[in-house]
């Protein structure tokens, strides 16, 4: 998903009245500023009310393959072109912030959105403390370890010693 990309899925669900903000290794990137590196999907989280005006949105730009359905936590849907966009739905307002339901039962506490940048223009993200606490319990790859030395670098926010 590339700049254009992003603003344009941004740009539908606006239009369908939904607001999502920008997670995941784009949400890093919003919040450097800029792009630093290729990504494979588009993480964002919206309100779970808003989930099927998502879906038809998503629908009219052809993103109407499945990858993953883990909801209530996030589905991931795929269009012809090899995008995905994984949405996270969160219970509560949305743009205060919200609880994402995991699928072991437990929650994840998602704070109001920030704003970031992407392509210049200004895009609601998740904050850059949340995008470290979404970096654990897993081994890092190459690409977490890219984004989270970005974000340490351009907002200073601390890194757990698997990222130092």
């Amino acid at each position: 998903m590339n700049e254009s990309d992003v603003r344009h899925v941004l740009d539908l669900l606006t239009h369908a009245g939904v607001s999502a903000w920008v997670d995941g290794g784009g949400g890093a990137d919003a919040l450097v500023g800029h792009t630093t590196r290729a990504h494979d999907d588009l993480d964002l989280v919206l309100a779970h009310d808003q989930l099927d005006q998502a879906r038809r949105a998503l629908a009219t730009a052809g993103f109407t393959t499945v990858l993953r359905d883990l909801l209530p936590a996030a589905l991931a849907l795929a269009d012809g072109a090899g995008r995905c966009v994984d949405l996270h739905p969160v219970t509560g307002s949305g743009r205060d912030g919200g609880r994402q339901l995991l699928p072991d039962g437990g929650k994840f506490c998602y704070p109001a959105p920030v704003n970031g940048a992407v392509g210049g223009r200004t895009v609601p993200c998740v904050d850059a403390a949340t995008q470290v606490r979404c970096h654990l319990g897993y081994p890092p790859r190459g690409k977490d370890r890219h984004d989270m030395a970005q974000l340490h670098a351009r907002t200073g926010a601390a890194l757990p010693a698997e990222y130092a």
